[in-house]
């Protein structure tokens, strides 16, 4: 019987890791929000945005599969999930200190790696801490916190823009940062897994258990698989949703303020979203939240007047609470408890890869095309995975 089930204790990690997620992304989002104005402010501009996001989601993508196999095999996942918190959140304040974009790209690099390094054990510590049918509940609710927190990190931000300018910002982020950590290596409960038994050959009546990697992998993972995959090679960096916003008219000191419009929507969707994902259809749910994203790209792109643009905003807070913590509890449920950690590895691999892609072509196509082509490209390729999507769950129903 799973620990979540016999021990509701276990549930409690679930509280901390929100909190943690909470202090985590209100230092991200400080500084995340203002990168591309600083950005400007050192002479680079969509180019080398796109080189910087690029690469950041390449690394983080390579660790993340990385730990998706080492979390299967691992007896404590706890380490990995610490150090992952403290290497992120000790680079985000040497923001300050850069002179150049190329300093930039180093400190996304590490940063991206550390994130992709604790990705796959949390998330499977979470899959441990509840039960099956309330997976959905579980990952939407530390979605939510993690989205608090990034309403607190962009107002925290503009707060601090109109009284000590960029830098401090920076500094400023390691506070909740810290905090993170603290919470993160104090709060964080778990148990020893259990070292496989070892038999002699000769006794035929008793048999070790496969090792993770022997296990395949079944078939209604591949199909979500090559849905998320398709979507996410048009799914860019958000930032350069906030220089199509500056591009626009909305001022670079309101940057900031776009993050907190659009994470206020998902904060208050995702818990709800991921608790509807346990009683409905999570393909459905998922592939709504695509075509919101299809919607709201698709305005980017026409950018009638700044008022559509914040709408757009508010709206694409309802994608993320509709696909971020749903889309995970699909990935985790659809294959077994040993391959667990495998399993997101691929999916956030082939995901953060795509989002490479895409990055690079976002970048591309604004220099060569103007800014509205890449909006227009993303939003018809979203429509299209949302399709896939649902397709897929019929494929699998009818094997």
């Amino acid at each position: 019987m799973p620990r979540s089930e016999r021990d509701p204790s276990a549930a409690r990690n679930i509280y901390v890791f929100g909190v943690t997620s909470f202090l985590n992304d209100t230092a991200s989002e400080m500084a995340y929000w203002v990168l591309p104005a600083f950005l400007v402010s050192l002479g680079a501009g969509p180019a080398q945005l796109g080189l910087i996001e690029g690469i950041a989601e390449s690394v983080a993508s390579f660790a993340k599969l990385f730990s998706g196999y080492l979390t299967d095999r691992i007896h404590r996942r706890k380490p990995v999930v610490v150090a992952g918190y403290f290497v992120a959140n000790a680079v985000k304040p040497l923001l300050a200190l850069a002179t150049s974009w190329w300093h930039i790209l180093f400190i996304r690099f590490t940063d991206r790696l550390a994130k992709g390094v604790r990705g796959a054990p949390r998330d499977v510590m979470v899959a441990e801490s509840v039960p099956k049918q309330r997976l959905g509940s579980a990952y939407g609710l530390i979605q939510s916190m993690d989205s608090a927190g990034a309403i607190a990190g962009p107002l925290a931000a503009l707060i601090l823009l109109a009284r000590v300018g960029i830098r401090s910002v920076f500094w400023a982020a390691a506070v909740p940062g810290a905090l993170a950590v603290l919470v993160a290596l104090l709060g964080i409960r778990e148990e020893r897994r259990a070292t496989p038994i070892l038999v002699h050959p000769r006794l035929e009546t008793l048999k070790a258990p496969p090792s993770p990697e022997r296990i395949a992998l079944p078939a209604g993972f591949y199909f979500v698989l090559v849905a998320v995959t398709l979507f996410s090679l048009g799914n860019s960096s958000d930032m350069f949703l906030v220089l199509r916003a500056q591009n626009v008219g909305i001022r670079v000191a309101f940057a900031p303020l776009l993050g907190l419009v659009f994470n206020i929507t998902f904060t208050l969707a995702s818990w709800p979203a991921g608790w509807l994902s346990d009683h409905a259809s999570r393909r459905l749910i998922g592939s709504t939240g695509y075509v919101i994203f299809s919607a709201v790209y698709f305005v980017f792109g026409l950018a009638p007047s700044t008022v559509a643009i914040w709408i757009a905003m508010a709206a694409y807070g309802f994608y993320y609470a509709l696909t971020q913590p749903v889309l995970k509890a699909l990935v985790v449920e659809t294959v077994g408890e040993q391959v667990r950690g495998r399993a997101l590895g691929i999916y956030f691999f082939a995901t953060s890869v795509a989002t490479l892609a895409a990055s690079l072509i976002t970048g591309e196509l604004w220099k060569h095309y103007g800014a509205a082509v890449p909006f227009y490209v993303s939003a018809g390729m979203a429509l299209l995975s949302a399709g896939l999507l649902q397709g897929a769950g019929i494929l699998k129903n009818r094997s």
